[in-house]
């Protein structure tokens, strides 16, 4: 992890939050347990109809039933993978009380981003809040209908789930699945179409509570393998020499879609793309790389 990534104390409550997503710190005591899968062969979901039709219906977006215990399970990778796909994720983050920064002109948003992603013609998941889905209501609306991205869950509040976790208020387990359930609301009032039943842990923090909690939600937990250390960072090819570094066949990266604190995202991102291309990967949604 490079060293300006790691400004968290100096810059406050969403410095602790971006750093959170995808830090490869061991300075985050929250624990981490339960079921953690690196599928290496995931259900291949189908819509069924009765009699006749006129054309296949779509299949439903892949994903973990709880285990035995009552776990949600956690889906990191796609081990022992061959193919050359890796998944660009992108974590909108925005917390529950961060609205007055937002007023004052702070940029928990990143359209430059979402452009170049789209004019490099990648197909990405955005992990989104559902505070910076009713802040940015019409370009959650714009991602969510854009058929190269797909919208996930990233909490509403962006409150963490598991304590300590870098400073993050906590939300109560009775109350983990609402505030879920809250953040699918906020994407559908934007209008959003895309949206998967993926949940990313504020923070990358979780427990055994946190994950029997969620389990009424109906969502896989995603992390990753792959962390961009884009949070804060001030050297844009840093960035991407990180994740070019890091990526293997299968591999699902975390990066972010917040201006304000990971300013070098794009510029790394127009780098990132068209090397791994050169290498031979192809950019896939979390959905099509756990249904592979």
């Amino acid at each position: 992890m490079i060293n300006s990534v790691r400004k968290t104390a100096a810059l406050g409550l969403l410095g602790a939050t971006l750093v959170g997503c995808g830090s490869d710190t061991t300075e985050n005591p929250a624990p981490r347990t339960g079921t953690t899968v690196a599928a290496t062969a995931s259900p291949k979901a189908s819509a069924a109809a009765a009699g006749p039709k006129p054309a296949r219906l779509p299949a439903a977006p892949p994903t973990l039933a709880p285990g035995a215990d009552g776990l949600t399970r956690v889906y990191t990778h796609r081990a022992k993978s061959t193919e050359k796909v890796v998944a660009l994720t992108f974590d909108a983050d925005m917390t529950a009380d961060q609205g007055p920064r937002a007023a004052h002109g702070e940029h928990f948003d990143n359209p430059g981003l979402i452009a170049a992603l789209r004019g490099l013609k990648v197909d990405a998941t955005v992990f989104m809040t559902g505070r910076w889905a009713e802040e940015y209501p019409d370009q959650a609306k714009s991602i969510g209908n854009d058929p190269r991205f797909e919208i996930a869950n990233h909490s509403y509040s962006h409150y963490a789930f598991a304590s300590p976790c870098y400073g993050l208020p906590t939300v109560a387990p009775p109350d983990m699945a609402t505030d879920v359930q809250r953040a699918f609301d906020a994407f559908r009032d934007a209008g959003a179409v895309n949206v998967v039943p993926y949940f990313r842990f504020p923070g990358g923090c979780y427990d055994d509570t946190a994950l029997r909690s969620l389990a009424p939600a109906g969502v896989t937990a995603i992390q990753w393998d792959v962390v961009s250390g884009d949070a804060f960072a001030e050297d844009a090819d840093a960035v991407a020499q990180q994740v070019i570094d890091g990526v293997k066949p299968g591999s699902l990266v975390v990066m972010h879609c917040t201006r304000s604190a990971a300013p070098t995202t794009e510029r790394a991102v127009r780098r990132i793309v068209p090397e791994l291309r050169a290498r031979g990967y192809r950019f896939v949604k979390v959905s099509e790389l756990m249904g592979r």
